[in-house]
């Protein structure tokens, strides 16, 4: 057991001693603290309150969390090959079951990260420029600690789901730029793929992983489209992570490195 969390430590390194890490981190903190800054010198009248400016600019700074974890996921296990060090690495005395997995629990850990500090960078800029507990309410939801944790939830299970995928497609390929490229292209396409493949006028599009990583749906109405509960959601995004993950870890155990 030491030896596999001397393996993770191994794999963090690599990770935060990269000025890229750092860059990202660093704009997502700057920009969490310019968005409450900017909802202040806006509102004159103070109507804005303090979860609603934590929750305003959680909505919009999430985003840049999952783009910087699926930059991260996507070069975590391709970038080995991109570099030259896979074999340097494969000559350890570890299974490459333990190497994949150690990988995965780095990048992981990373998105944990990026969430931990959009959440406390917001509120604690937020809590110097407004004040007040819950605002108004959204979707019959009173805005206030409960719904902020509710969406901030949803949104990591999106970027859950965004990283396992992402780390499948670094598995795959070779090519750090090409596993990057192609996550951060279907990052950005989902919403396409949702609107042109609806559940309700394609019965099997409820099928599609894409339908379900939006949970905060949910907090609106207990079916989604098509029809769907919670629990179907919840069902289908298990049965795609299970299915990514096993794709990476075949494909990867299968590797050949010799070239």
């Amino acid at each position: 057991m030491g030896s596999f969390i001397h393996l993770v430590q191994n794999e963090n390194m690599k990770i935060y001693r990269r000025a890229r890490t750092w860059i990202m981190l660093s704009i997502l903190a700057i920009v969490n603290i310019l968005m409450p800054l900017l909802f202040h010198l806006a509102d004159g009248g103070g109507n804005i309150s303090l979860w609603e400016s934590v929750l305003q600019t959680g909505a919009f700074t999430f985003f840049l969390c999952t783009i910087f974890s699926v930059i991260v996921a996507s070069d975590s296990v391709a970038g080995e090959f991109s570099w030259g060090t896979i074999k340097l690495l494969l000559i350890r005395p570890w299974s490459r079951s333990k190497i994949l997995l150690s990988k995965y629990i780095a990048v992981v850990l990373f998105s944990l990260l990026c969430t931990v500090l959009l959440i406390i960078v917001s509120y604690g800029v937020s809590a110097i420029f407004f004040s007040g507990g819950a605002g108004g309410s959204i979707m019959g939801e009173r805005i206030g600690p409960r719904y902020y944790f509710l969406i901030m939830l949803c949104d990591y299970v999106d970027l859950f789901m965004t990283v396992a995928l992402a780390f499948m497609l670094s598995a795959v390929f070779r090519a750090s730029g090409l596993a990057i490229g192609l996550s951060l292209f279907i990052m950005f396409a989902k919403g396409i793929f949702n609107m042109l493949f609806n559940p309700e006028r394609y019965s099997w599009a409820k099928f599609l992983p894409f339908m379900h990583m939006d949970l905060s749906q949910y907090l609106a109405s207990p079916a989604g489209p098509g029809g769907v509960t919670l629990g179907f959601s919840i069902l289908i995004l298990a049965i795609y992570y299970v299915l990514f993950l096993v794709i990476a870890w075949t494909v990867f155990g299968k590797r050949d490195v010799a070239a």
